[in-house]
């Protein structure tokens, strides 16, 4: 018999099953309003399609909990079609399809260690680490005396990535990245 939960047991993060799709609760909000029934407001994103969705539900309301796991990997490599992990204390490879993870490699390096989510064993997404280092391959040149902090320009990172620094940063300085909000922190 399947795990269920209500809606009165829902948390952020939590993965369900709605309409035979897994989903994963990204925000949700218990409404009781004055008149009427009690409702729970939720933004769930599908692990399938990657899309994000808002969705209402009759308070009490039950669904089947999907399980995932969380399990540290190494990035090794992206062939254009597959993404390419391995599991360090098995060595055992497996791969991602490349289109499901197109916004994380962008913040990737080969070698680096990441998260990766499993639902019922099968991987699904990745999870970065809330901050990344990583090296500026193309940017304007900056110019001294170029402190105004408000005033940015595009930067082109050692992965493909492009994120808007200030007008100091240079080709060739490391910088912290946040691969969530696609944003610069500071230089390293």
């Amino acid at each position: 018999m399947a795990d269920t939960v209500n809606t009165n047991q829902f948390k952020n993060g939590m993965h369900i099953e709605v309409d035979g799709q897994p989903w994963r609760i990204v925000e949700f909000q218990h409404v009781k309003p004055g008149k009427g029934g009690a409702f729970v407001r939720t933004k769930l994103k599908s692990l399938g399609a990657g899309a994000t969705v808002d969705r209402t539900f009759r308070a009490g309301e039950k669904f089947v909990r999907v399980h995932t796991e969380v399990k540290n990997v190494q990035y090794l490599y992206d062939d254009g079609s597959d993404v390419h992990f391995m599991d360090p204390d098995s060595y055992e490879q497996f791969s991602v399809p490349h289109a499901e993870l197109e916004d994380e490699l962008m913040f990737m390096q080969p070698n680096a260690t990441v998260q990766v989510l499993a639902v019922d064993g099968k991987p699904s997404s990745v999870q970065l680490p809330t901050t990344v280092e990583l090296t500026v391959v193309d940017t304007e040149p900056g110019v001294k005396g170029d402190t105004v902090s408000n005033v940015t320009k595009p930067a082109t990172l050692e992965t493909g990535g492009v994120v808007s620094v200030p007008l100091f940063v240079n080709v060739g300085d490391k910088l912290k990245i946040d691969p969530h909000e696609k944003r610069y922190i500071s230089r390293v």
